[in-house]
């Protein structure tokens, strides 16, 4: 079983920057959830999502390198793995002249059922359109 990776482009704007002129750390953190949202919506039905959503326990960032007004980034998202209720999900913000990594990010999420608000167990069916799965 490997995960099928997602990607988006998208090009830094003055609106991302800081004091200093990079990009502020909140704007990484919009892009790992928009990144996230927008692979759970490109992958799953919506009659699945309307009974389902996602919840952040926690994110783990790593910022290796800064990005500034103009660079283009490529952002890529993959499920790294799941159990039960929970998944990890990873995403890569790496600049795309040079391919050098700007922010790696483990974010743990849990599953939840939409009308009762509590975790419910992740099956087959949800995370089948994730991951590539080898012939037995």
């Amino acid at each position: 079983m490997r995960p099928i990776p997602f990607q988006q482009e998208l090009t830094v704007k003055s609106s991302h920057l800081d004091e200093q002129n990079h990009v502020n750390n909140l704007e990484y953190i919009r892009w790992i959830l928009d990144i996230s949202e927008a692979h759970w919506i490109s992958r799953t039905p919506s009659d699945i999502r309307k009974k389902y959503a996602w919840f952040v326990l926690d994110h783990h960032i790593q910022y290796k390198r800064q990005a500034f007004l103009g660079e283009k980034l490529i952002l890529t998202t993959w499920i790294e793995n799941y159990a039960q209720v929970k998944s990890e999900r990873r995403v890569q913000i790496a600049r795309k002249t040079d391919g050098k990594i700007i922010v790696e990010a483990k974010t743990n999420w849990c599953f939840i059922d939409q009308e009762t608000k509590k975790p419910t167990r992740i099956t087959t069916e949800i995370i089948k359109p994730y991951f590539e799965f080898e012939s037995e």
